[in-house]
């Protein structure tokens, strides 16, 4: 979740790479080529511009949790793409929400929600929604049985 207020909420998928890279993309918005064969993640069905989720201050216009950043603008994107010490992720789209629309469907059930694992968010996109589940799950089940019954793989029983 990137934003969410009184007006709306606006937040990114991370675990959806398309086929298209850093690199192919930068050749169409940016003045210079690099080499950076990551992928583009698709943020979410929403159009919207090239954002980036980065951990390099220098390039932030919001922090959207402590060290995390977000940028959309195009000289903070190329500041991303010139360095190689700090990780980044860049998406295409967004997914969005209308005034108190979040809201309602988190009361309907419509989502499962998690307290964030900053190390998560950089991480490979394979079986990042897997290691979310698994935590929800582990909250969930912990509530009900106590937890020191409760062997690390429960498929192993």
């Amino acid at each position: 979740m990137i934003k969410h207020d009184d007006e709306g909420a606006m937040g990114l998928i991370l675990n959806r790479p398309t086929d298209n890279t850093v690199t192919e993309v930068w050749k169409m918005v940016g003045d210079e080529d690099i080499e950076c064969p990551q992928p583009i993640f698709f943020g979410g069905p929403v159009t919207g511009p090239l954002v980036a989720l980065h951990r390099l201050k220098g390039a932030a216009e919001a922090e959207v949790l402590p060290g995390i950043y977000f940028a959309a603008h195009k000289d903070k994107l190329a500041k991303l793409v010139r360095q190689t010490s700090k990780p980044f992720r860049f998406f295409t789209g967004y997914a969005g929400w209308a005034e108190g629309q979040l809201e309602s469907e988190l009361q309907a059930g419509g989502w499962l929600t998690s307290k964030v694992n900053k190390k998560l968010i950089f991480q490979p996109a394979d079986d990042l929604w897997e290691q979310v589940t698994r935590t929800i799950g582990e909250a969930i089940l912990n509530k009900a049985v106590k937890p020191k019954h409760v062997p690390a793989d429960p498929s192993l029983n």
